[in-house]
Formats: structure tokens, sequence, C-alpha cells
């Protein structure tokens, strides 16, 4: 099972995590990325996502059928959130399903790395003192 989403309303890591649940796992791994309040010694007052959407949600959709190929995975679930996004608010959750943990662990991992470096979306950090754009991959 595979869900893919790019939504500007807040994520749910449980319901993520229900959506990859299955009955042969014998592992979930669920990672939840938040808005943290500084980056490089800076104060960050909001975060905002932008993606461009058809290639974003094609991109999200070959990491997941990697995850699955690759480990098994039973369940993909990757939920990323554009527009704006206060301190502590979630702007991405990925949950995935397999036979055994440790597979678990190294496909969420696979897909929030691989997500960062390939998929289109951009965030603009806002500080007190001025904003940045910057790309949400390296």
């Amino acid at each position: 099972m595979l869900d893919i989403q790019l939504v500007d309303t807040p994520l749910d890591p449980g319901a993520c995590t229900a959506l990859a649940s299955h009955p042969g796992a014998g592992g979930i791994v669920v990672f939840v990325g938040a808005v943290r309040n500084a980056t490089k010694g800076k104060t960050v007052i909001r975060l905002e996502f932008e993606a461009y959407a058809p290639m974003a949600l094609k991109e999200m959709r070959k990491i997941a059928e990697a995850a699955r190929d690759k480990w098994n995975a039973l369940g993909v679930v990757i939920h990323h959130r554009i527009g704006v996004l206060d301190i502590g608010e979630l702007p991405v959750v990925i949950a995935v399903s397999t036979p055994h943990r440790q597979a678990a662990f190294e496909a969420c991992q696979f897909c929030i790395d691989t997500l960062k470096e390939t998929v289109p979306i951009w965030k603009k950090e806002v500080f007190a003192d001025g904003e940045v754009w910057v790309a949400a991959h390296p």
C-alpha cells in the first residue's frame, strides 16, 4: 500500500501509521519532521513551504516504490505539507512497514533522505531579522 500526499492542512502521524500498517509487518517505522525554533544560531519565526506539485508527487511516488521494491515494504506513506508552518508544526510524516524491523528503519531513512535530495519542495525560513529561501534538500 502506497499513500502519497502533498497537503496544506495539518499532518497526522497516527493516521499515517495506520495507513502503513499491514498484518504481515513485523516493524513500522515513522519519521515525523517538526519545525524547530532555531537554525544555524538564528531564531526561526516560521517556515513557508512551496512545491511544484505534479513533479513533487511523482518523485514522492518513485521514492515509495523504490522502498517497496528494495526493502519489501508492505506499506509506505509519505505526506508533506505546504504553506505556512509555525514552530512545532509538522512538515513531513513518513511511515514504512516491512516484515522485519531493520528493513523498516532502512526504508524509512531512505525515504526521508531521498525526499530531501530529489523532490521539488522549497522552504522559506523566516527569522526575526529577515528571511531566506532554501531548498528542502541540499
